[in-house]
Order: structure tokens, then sequence, then C-alpha cells
């Protein structure tokens, strides 16, 4: 029995999460250190990142490669919950430049896992949003930002790194179901919704899991 419980604290993740002070970072990164993951967060700023209790703080920009490189030395795996906010006018460029400046730090690392959050609408999840989300929030607050997704989901699939792309339905704050959909025929769905916290804990499981690498689930209630 010691050796058994043994193995499972070696194999637990030594895991770097990026978007760590977003609404859905923070979930990710309590509920790691909750399973016992040793848990490293790059942020912006040390003060916002006050309440990520139990995880190592490394302070930097995103789009900054020797900071990525620092903060993933002696990492196992990446989580990106990197966001955007909506930009009805002006072109978002953050989500691709910061995955393309991750992507070449974590192979000078040799860190392989990468779990990227992106979104319902992005890639062939487009149009399947329900008809206010396809006709009304994607065309006039979203667009920009869904261009700048998917330029960075092409750069995950061509990286060469193990990894998987995870686009949650629209999100809310409600209290977790632990019951979640993860789907890639989307013939008839037409919108959703999911809590954070169950994106948190599907994100994780996916650190230990087979099921999903190498492949873009869309997640929902």
């Amino acid at each position: 029995m010691q050796d058994s419980a043994t193995d499972t604290v070696q194999t637990q993740p030594k895991l770097l999460v990026l978007g760590a002070t977003g609404g859905t970072g923070r979930l990710i990164v309590n509920q790691a250190v909750t399973r016992g993951y040793d848990v490293t967060a790059l942020v912006r700023s040390a003060e916002k990142a006050g309440d990520l209790k139990g995880a190592r703080l490394v302070v930097g920009d995103a789009r900054d490669e020797a900071a990525l490189r620092e903060a993933i030395k002696g990492r196992t795996a990446v989580v990106s919950a990197l966001g955007t906010p909506a930009s009805p006018f002006r072109e978002v460029t953050l989500l691709s430049t910061a995955t393309r400046a991750l992507v070449s730090a974590m192979k000078a690392e040799h860190v392989s896992r990468l779990v990227c959050i992106t979104g319902m609408g992005a890639g062939d999840s487009a149009g399947h949003g329900g008809f206010v989300f396809d006709r009304l929030i994607f065309p006039l607050l979203l667009r920009k930002v869904y261009a700048d997704k998917n330029r960075q989901e092409a750069i995950v699939r061509a990286s060469g790194l193990d990894w998987s792309l995870v686009r949650p339905s629209v999100l809310n704050d409600k209290p977790a179901r632990n019951t979640v959909r993860a789907i890639t025929d989307l013939t008839g769905f037409h919108g959703g919704t999911i809590s954070r916290s169950d994106v948190a804990g599907f994100v994780l499981d996916q650190l230990g899991n087979e099921a999903w690498r190498h492949r873009a689930p869309l997640i929902t209630w």
C-alpha cells in the first residue's frame, strides 16, 4: 500500500497555468492545488494573484518567451487559460502571439503536454452557439477575438506537442455539476452553457487522460 501511495505522489503533474488570474484560471489553480499538484502560475501582477494560495508565482508577460521558459522549468504540463476581452473594432493578437511564444518555450524546456482552452465558436465549432450567440454576440463583439482564437488553435495543432484543445460553451459562475459532456460531433448542437468550475475540472482531468489528446472537444452541460 505504501509503494502505491508513493507512486501516486511521484506521478502528480508539475503544472504551469497561464491566464491564472482570470475567472476560469483561478479555479484551475485552486483545484489543482487541492488535488495536490505542484502548481506554478505566470501572472502579470503578483498583487492581483494574492488569492492563488499554494501556487508558486512567476511575474511576467505570457508573450515573453524568456519569462515563459523561466516559468516552465521543471514543469511536466502546461494549461493555457488565456483570454481576452471582447474587441468589436481593434484587432486581437494576444492569444496567438502568446501561444507561439509558449510553444517555442515548451520545446526549449522539453515539456510536451499542453491543454489549451479556446471556446465554442473556434474552428469547426463555429455556427453552433445558438441564435443569440451566432447572430448577435459573435459578429458584433467577438469576431476579432475568435479570429485570434483560430490562429491560436492552428499554432497548437501544428506545434508537434502533446496537445488538447478545449472549447467550452457559454461560461457561467454556477456551482459545478461534475457532469460534463465532451463532444466533437456537433450535428444538432446549437448552444449550451457550462460552469467555469466544471471547465477547470475537465481541463485538469486531461493531464492524465488519453481520450482527448490531439482532439478539440466542445464541452457543455
